[in-house]
């Protein structure tokens, strides 16, 4: 057995402090300003915590425990300034949670959003709280770290040149781009930027498991990839397009989330 358990305990104690210290602020900002979409900001700070304290408090493997907190850190750094841009960029909370949250009362807009938001963070970050109170195992599965870290990197990668084609393709005058983005990535997928999310926290279970206490955790990257897929990504943007013009003949022409080779128009 290469886990501390006691060690463990004291990496996912910390965890939940600061997740829900974060997601308590964040509260106490949102809710006065009938702005419960600033729970977008707060996701990947609270995963980057996790990581940072899993590092620090962590008995494991140094290498991948820093490793693994440099780049969930350095992941999360790029979406905040992509969330807080988009935020700063709207007066009106978004829609999504206004239709989501109609008539609920405070106590009830703490737990669908920030409670929620709390434990899904402890759950898709399980994997690296685990790894950081484990060793690596002297065989071949502690191959799985340097793999895992090369999954993580493409997966940013990938979202992040998805981003910056879809914010080159927004910033264009409306009348003078194209009513879809259809090129770049977004010839491959229609939604790479969710799929290079879910490659980078596929990678952080890979990583985690090359200790096989961590093999364990693989119920976060599936919960990771159903938010990402069906809660809260892809499909609910599906159905926002669907009557954009042009939009369900791109649904016919490229793949919903795996990138694949698409059909020319």
């Amino acid at each position: 057995m290469n886990l501390d358990i006691q060690n463990l305990r004291r990496v996912a104690g910390v965890s939940a402090l600061a997740v829900t210290a974060i997601q308590t602020v964040t509260a106490a900002v949102a809710i006065p300003r009938q702005r419960r979409d600033y729970a977008d900001g707060a996701w990947g700070p609270g995963l980057a915590a996790v990581a940072i304290t899993g590092a620090a408090l962590g008995t494991g493997d140094p290498v991948r425990r820093w490793t693994t907190a440099a780049l969930t850190t350095a992941w999360a750094a790029r979406l905040e300034h992509l969330m807080l841009g988009r935020l700063r960029g709207k007066d009106t909370e978004d829609d999504r949670y206004t239709d989501f949250l109609a008539g609920s009362s405070t106590a009830a807009v703490i737990g669908k959003v920030f409670v929620t938001q709390a434990v899904s963070q402890l759950l898709v970050s399980a994997p690296t709280q685990v790894a950081a109170a484990s060793t690596l195992p002297k065989g071949r599965r502690r191959l799985l770290f340097p793999l895992g870290v090369a999954i993580m990197v493409t997966g940013a990668v990938v979202e992040g040149v998805a981003d910056r084609q879809k914010d080159t393709y927004s910033a264009q005058p409306r009348e003078e781009r194209p009513s879809v983005l259809d090129t770049g990535l977004w010839a491959w997928s229609r939604h790479p930027n969710y799929f290079g999310d879910s490659l980078f926290w596929d990678g952080a279970y890979v990583a985690a498991a090359a200790s096989p206490p961590a093999g364990w955790t693989f119920p976060a990257p599936i919960a990771m990839n159903y938010f990402l897929i069906y809660a809260t990504g892809a499909k609910r943007t599906e159905t926002k397009m669907q009557d954009r013009p042009g939009y369900r003949d791109y649904q016919k022409r490229v793949s919903f989330f795996f990138p694949w080779p698409g059909k020319h128009a």
